[in-house]
């Protein structure tokens, strides 16, 4: 009995050795499995969240790339990349951009691109991003009719000279053009200043000014608004009816811009090319817009000219919108932080 015993048992040992035996390969090989599995996985994973950072990163430098107002940047951080020399230039901006963020709590700014279209852009940026509304002028009156008001009610055969920018286009397709620019601007403006959630609206103006046909479609909107209020000016002037703002005296009595021909063939179709609207203009832009352009002029610091709005006469009712500028040139958009 005990053989028979020892038998089994012996017999039943090598049966479980020989069943573990074979579990025992098919665990090694199903944990070969996994492991090469997760390995494979890991790899995988690490392959797509490399091509997705560079793939983020690429679209991130695009969109910086074709955004025409960057980002905020510290104040005085700019300011030591930009003025880092010791020339006495150097040390007076650094004062100067002192002086913003110490007195006036700027502490940020956001960088506009440098061309010729600068300060019509950090214009209508800050009026879009804050959602300041039409103009009371424009409420009342269609500004999509105004290029054909002006040839056909007005008779300005001329306005077929005006040019576009850098596009300098002129022609008999100019009243098409101009009102597609008109287009532009209402559609945009009345779009952007209804949305009131101001992180919904800042992206639509990034959108926007990631645009550059549309961009410039604003801009010449804006000229040539600038255009048909100096004519209408010029008329009420000639005809001596009722007085105009003090602001056209001004601008028509220079030598390069008496009539609005003249002002248009010198001074507007240059704007976007060649030249950035000037002082006078800035205060017509101010005046048209029913905003209260305020300016920090950082080449006048310690000066009374230092800090200056366009126009310097204004309603109390309109908005505030704040630029600064190194050259009065190039423009900037400064933030202010309490």
């Amino acid at each position: 009995g005990r053989h028979e015993v020892r038998s089994w048992t012996t017999a039943t040992k090598q049966s479980l050795c020989i069943m573990w035996q074979k579990v025992k390969a098919q665990l090694m090989l199903s944990m070969s499995f996994f492991v090469a599995v997760f390995w494979y996985c890991r790899r995988l994973y690490s392959f797509l969240a490399q091509l997705l950072k560079r793939w983020s990163n690429y679209l991130q430098r695009k969109l910086i790339r074709n955004l025409s107002v960057l980002m905020e940047v510290d104040l005085l951080g700019y300011s030591a990349r930009e003025w880092n020399g010791e020339t006495k230039q150097a040390k007076h901006m650094r004062e100067a951009y002192e002086e913003l963020f110490r007195s006036y709590h700027i502490k940020y700014l956001r960088q506009v691109r440098r061309d010729n279209y600068c300060v019509l852009r950090a214009v209508l940026f800050q009026i879009f991003s804050q959602g300041i509304p039409f103009p009371s002028w424009m409420k009342e009156r269609d500004i999509l009719k105004l290029p054909e008001k002006l040839l056909y009610s007005q008779g300005c055969n001329w306005i077929q000279q005006y040019s576009f920018g850098p596009e300098r286009y002129t022609g008999p397709n100019v009243f098409s053009k101009l009102r597609k620019c008109m287009e532009t601007l209402k559609t945009n403006w009345a779009e952007i200043s209804a949305t009131k959630d101001h992180e919904e609206r800042g992206n639509m103006c990034n959108t926007l000014f990631s645009d550059e046909s549309k961009e410039h479609k604003l801009y010449e909107a804006i000229k040539f608004i600038m255009l048909y209020e100096v004519v209408e000016a010029y008329e009420q002037m000639k005809n001596r009816e009722e007085p105009v703002h003090n602001l056209f005296s001004l601008l028509l009595a220079r030598d390069s811009s008496s009539d609005p021909l003249s002002f248009m063939m010198n001074h507007l179709n240059s704007v976007g090319d060649s030249i950035c609207l000037d002082q006078v203009e800035l205060f017509l832009l101010g005046y048209l817009l029913e905003v209260k352009i305020r300016v920090y002029r950082l080449h006048r610091f310690n000066t009374e000219e230092f800090q200056v709005s366009y126009p310097d006469e204004y309603r109390r009712e309109w908005n505030e919108i704040s630029l600064l500028t190194e050259d009065d040139r190039y423009y900037h958009i400064p933030l202010f932080r309490t």
